[in-house]
């Protein structure tokens, strides 16, 4: 059976959905094709972007990425609005499980999960319920694949840890309430958390914020300040120093080297 061909993604080979490598000559040839061919279609390289930060768990990033269905760039499937958003939303769910399949999740909860959410999108009624289960579908294989990198790795207190954080990283995180959380003693996290991931809680806390700030420099249209205010760092100047530490030059040297070219601008 012929793989579905999304517009802006042509699956014609197993090579598309090796996204373990995402080289910067492998987009560079598409975006310079894209020039050529003056395409029109939702742009490759923000799907691809997409479907591998759902790929590696991060929540925040595909909320940069994502898009809503049947946005612009997206091909007509039906006359019928409602029926066309349902044929798209079947088409990504297939998309997404096979990319996470392709990152490590089973064949079994994959195709599950897709079976679940294309059968709850059948029975929305409304254009708006459609792209609210598909906003879930979304944030749910994130959290699923989330998990999957984690499990095989670090104990099950641990993996919960390690949600804890990815799931606060837009406030002040502590040792005490992730303890709470996880049902045990601040004392006990602390070493086990060393133990496992071998970086203490609150560095692994403050890596984790400057590495999430560095992927908004990169991709999103964010400001210095609004990413230091959005990830609960306690002052712009505490976010430069803790940037630095981790990335090796300040938020401002790293945007200038890093920052991900907006193309949907330079072609209105």
């Amino acid at each position: 059976m012929t793989e579905p061909c999304v517009k802006g993604i042509h699956i014609i080979s197993e090579r598309c959905f090796d996204m373990s490598d995402y080289t910067e000559k492998y987009i560079s040839s598409h975006l310079f094709l894209k020039r050529e061919e003056g395409f029109e279609h939702a742009p490759f390289d923000r799907e691809i972007a997409c479907y591998e930060s759902i790929c590696s768990g991060n929540i925040e990033l595909v909320k940069v990425f994502a898009t809503p269905l049947c946005s612009e760039g997206y091909g007509i499937l039906s006359k019928d609005p409602l029926r066309n958003l349902k044929y798209h939303f079947a088409i990504s769910a297939a998309l997404i499980a096979r990319f996470c399949i392709n990152s490590g999740m089973t064949l079994e909860e994959a195709y599950n999960l897709s079976d679940i959410y294309i059968m709850k999108s059948d029975e929305c009624r409304t254009e708006a319920e459609v792209h609210a289960v598909h906003q879930e579908m979304i944030e749910g294989y994130t959290r699923h694949m989330r998990r999957v990198r984690n499990s095989g790795i670090y104990s099950k207190q641990i993996v919960r840890a390690l949600d804890y954080i990815s799931d606060h990283l837009h406030g002040k995180i502590m040792i005490e309430d992730a303890a709470a959380y996880l049902k045990i003693s601040p004392a006990y996290l602390s070493r086990l958390f060393k133990s496992e991931t071998g970086i203490a809680f609150s560095n692994y806390v403050s890596k984790t914020k400057a590495e999430e700030a560095a992927n908004l420099l990169t991709f999103s249209e964010y400001t210095d300040s609004e990413i230091s205010n959005l990830l609960g760092f306690s002052s712009q100047s505490y976010f430069i120093k803790i940037f630095k530490k981790y990335l090796g030059v300040t938020p401002k040297e790293y945007k200038k080297r890093y920052k991900f070219p907006d193309f949907s601008k330079e072609n209105q």
